[in-house]
């Protein structure tokens, strides 16, 4: 692969958390005649300036295929797409470029799990464990493989506060489990769940593990190497990137031995009608042409977060998620469901007598983007004794005056329902 020297592999800039609101031109918009208060980064966050330039450039000098052409449009396009992936191995400080894979998301990366190491290494009888907080991403593949091979779910449970009893994980093993799936961050609840130990407890079974980080990445300090896990999934457009791209980190041991996902092109050494000899990693998992601007915004992405910095970025949300606990806490009637001690900057809760879509309706009118519903998380919502939640969640760049802005908006949808 040929790398084109005029396309830069990070962007150094320093970027001063409290200046980075200006990155992001959306967050200037008004909603119906208000300001908007972006609440909704668990569902998208926004995309800064660098990584629609990024996007841009790809578009408008040097869009071609990857990895196939001798022009220089190609080998510039494939330099860019090494270097993301290059950026995305520093941020989550994967061993080598070889085990990051791009996919179309957390979803992707996770099926692409379930395709490979799953038919290929669970059978009837085997047992997968995932825990009540899984997005369904990560429990319908699971669910899908266990009717298809007659294989066996266990659910960790959780307390009402929204922690994993982890006594009653390290208690799950048999000599029949073959797999461990559990998320970093709690999309509805904001629970930071403990992956090391996690991984370590399955480990001493010789069990492999799958951590679904993609509410994680943009929030907290990810080192797969440190974590232990074999495999991690996540989105790019949960980290300040674009739609549709995400990547599986897998460890190379384990990539390796397992078999390809889709079959097509860029994935093979040689194709006759009688045989085909598969790429080496991680391009045997990277069927057809990828969404190479896709990679490169969320290579830039990857910078971006880098050049803030995760104790900035930690810092400052959790600054808003205990402001916000308590400016919401005050408010007569509301609930909030997820109290963990450890939590990303999270806050679902439930009103009485009020059903979180109203809620949503309002906010809207008052400019403030909540998601309202299940979240996908449809176990956890029964777990937790509710059909739907109101979240607010929170990133680098919001502030107290979008949570005035919602509690505002709260206090006055209280009074409409009166």
């Amino acid at each position: 692969m040929s790398n084109a020297a005029s396309i830069p592999k990070h962007n150094d800039v320093t970027v001063d958390i409290e200046r980075c609101r200006d990155d992001f031109p959306v967050l200037k918009r008004e909603v119906h005649g208000k300001p908007l208060a972006f609440l909704d980064n668990a569902a998208s966050s926004q995309m800064p300036v660098q990584v629609m330039e990024a996007y841009t450039d790809y578009h408008s000098r040097y869009h071609a295929n990857v990895h196939r052409g001798v022009h220089l449009l190609s080998q510039e396009a494939t330099g860019a797409m090494e270097a993301a992936r290059e950026s995305i191995r520093e941020l989550i400080n994967a061993r080598s470029a070889r085990e990051v894979i791009f996919t179309s998301g957390a979803t992707d990366a996770v099926n692409l799990v379930m395709q490979t190491y799953g038919r290929s290494q669970i059978g009837e009888g085997d047992e997968i464990i995932i825990s009540t907080m899984e997005h369904h991403s990560n429990i319908v593949p699971w669910r899908m493989l266990c009717d298809e091979k007659n294989a066996v779910l266990k659910v960790i449970p959780i307390g009402d506060d929204g922690v994993l009893d982890m006594d009653a994980y390290a208690s799950m093993f048999s000599d029949r489990t073959r797999l461990v799936g559990i998320v970093h961050v709690s999309n509805t609840l904001g629970t930071i769940n403990p992956v090391k130990e996690i991984t370590r407890i399955a480990h001493d079974h010789d069990v492999p593990v799958l951590v679904d980080g993609a509410q994680a990445v943009s929030h907290l300090q990810v080192d797969v190497q440190e974590i232990g896990c074999d495999f991690f999934a996540t989105s790019g457009h949960k980290m300040y990137g674009p739609t549709g791209i995400g990547i599986l980190y897998g460890r190379e041991e384990m990539l390796s031995g397992l078999p390809p996902y889709r079959g097509g092109g860029d994935m093979i050494l040689s194709v006759s009608f009688d045989e085909v000899l598969y790429s080496d990693l991680p391009y045997k998992f990277e069927a057809g042409t990828p969404n190479i601007s896709g990679a490169i915004g969320m290579g830039r992405a990857a910078d971006y977060i880098r050049s803030v910095g995760y104790d900035a970025i930690h810092r400052k949300e959790q600054e808003l998620l205990d402001y916000a606990t308590r400016e919401l806490s005050a408010i007569e009637g509301l609930r909030i469901v997820g109290t963990a001690p450890q939590k990303s900057a999270v806050i679902s809760f439930v009103m009485d007598g009020i059903h979180p879509h109203d809620i949503g309706t309002i906010l809207d009118l008052e400019g403030v983007a909540v998601r309202t519903g299940h979240h996908c998380t449809q176990p956890l919502m029964e777990r937790m004794g509710v059909v739907a939640t109101t979240r607010a969640s929170m990133a680098m760049y919001n502030r107290k005056e979008e949570i005035d802005q919602l509690v505002a908006a709260l206090h006055k949808t209280v009074e409409l329902f009166r």
